[in-house]
């Protein structure tokens, strides 16, 4: 049994008025030791039920995301126009409505503009369809690849995705516990968070409740990132919703958020949120879109597409990005990047 490991849980889990917060050095002491596995099983289950009932503080957010370094893989610097957008969407997927992420990343680096995704294979709580899964269901398989094949990959088509069990086995080996506990623990806050990029990058993470928004943007000020964009996105993720007033807040942490209310109605894109059924229905959903079908996915594409290629810097205005995203797709040059992507992979 890890004593030190010990220590830092009854730190954290002595109860309601006795428990103190770690600090960030401990976080990130008590991180690998999880990820190493080096505390016990026992351990481990405490404490990220105990962290997830304290809730983390930015310092131990910081802490978690200091031990993803040390131990994670990260990407190299790859030469572009515009900095990489890395997005934090749940890594137990969606289950009610239909994701974006695949389709807004094709638009994005089909404008030059590179994306970095992360994620595992299905998991708990919510056992939602992870990222893999709808690319592979679009011919792109992400798994089975070395770092240096995806380095090669978001160098060239300026997309990519590490997936957890390939790329960092060490964090996928605690995702069992996440059934075990029942719930999500702060490391699921963690992984919208993470940047495992070592070049100038945009973080946009996905929220659904006001305090976790504020704990990234406490965080990451401490951890000194250039830019972030939250999102209060559709379960999480951080597709823009069409039926209801978007909510988001952009600029670099540490200095006061730009915060705006996006309203679809006032840019033509006000529209159903699109359920999600199964998994062939999405995919030939989807390859209609990068076909050129014009129905209400693709709406809810131009209007995703539209807002990060404004916020990657190819467009001037929201307007400008909507306008963008309809010309990719209408001339195929989105449809162009899937094929490399398929023919790639």
């Amino acid at each position: 049994m890890s004593q030190v490991f010990r220590d830092l849980l009854r730190k954290i889990g002595s109860g309601e008025h006795t428990s103190q917060s770690l600090s960030r050095e401990e976080a990130r002491l008590a991180t690998e030791l999880m990820l190493r596995q080096e505390a016990t099983p026992a351990q481990i289950g405490a404490f990220l039920i105990a962290h997830r009932i304290k809730r983390p503080t930015a310092d131990e957010l910081a802490g978690m995301l200091d031990a993803y370094d040390a131990l994670g893989p990260a990407l190299a610097a790859i030469a572009a126009d515009y900095p990489v957008m890395v997005f934090g969407s749940p890594y137990d997927g969606r289950s009610r409505t239909a994701p974006l992420s695949p389709l807004t990343s094709l638009i994005l680096s089909a404008a030059g503009c590179p994306v970095l995704l992360h994620g595992g294979r299905q998991m708990p709580t919510k056992y939602g369809v992870p990222l893999v899964d709808l690319w592979q269901a679009l011919g792109v398989d992400w798994t089975g690849l070395n770092l240096a094949q995806v380095q090669a990959t978001l160098a060239t088509t300026r997309l990519a995705l590490l997936y957890l069990p390939d790329h960092f086995p060490l964090a996928d080996g605690l995702v069992t516990y996440r059934d075990q506990i029942g719930k999500r623990p702060p490391l699921a806050t963690v992984e919208l968070i993470w940047c495992p990029y070592r070049g100038p990058a945009t973080i946009v993470a996905g929220f659904v409740h006001p305090p976790t928004e504020a704990r990234f943007w406490e965080t990451l000020t401490l951890r000194g990132c250039e830019r972030l964009v939250t999102v209060k996105g559709l379960e999480g993720s951080c597709d823009l919703p069409r039926q209801r007033t978007g909510i988001v807040a952009t600029g670099k942490p540490g200095s006061e958020p730009e915060r705006r209310l996006l309203h679809p109605r006032d840019y033509g894109m006000a529209g159903p949120e699109l359920p999600y059924t199964t998994l062939s229905e999405w995919a030939a959903q989807a390859e209609g879109v990068l076909q050129g079908a014009n129905n209400e996915m693709a709406a809810a594409c131009r209007w995703n597409a539209g807002f990060y290629l404004w916020q990657a810097g190819a467009c001037t205005s929201l307007s400008a990005g909507i306008t963008l995203a309809e010309q990719l797709l209408r001339e195929g040059q989105v449809a162009q990047q899937w094929e490399h992507l398929r023919t790639r992979l």
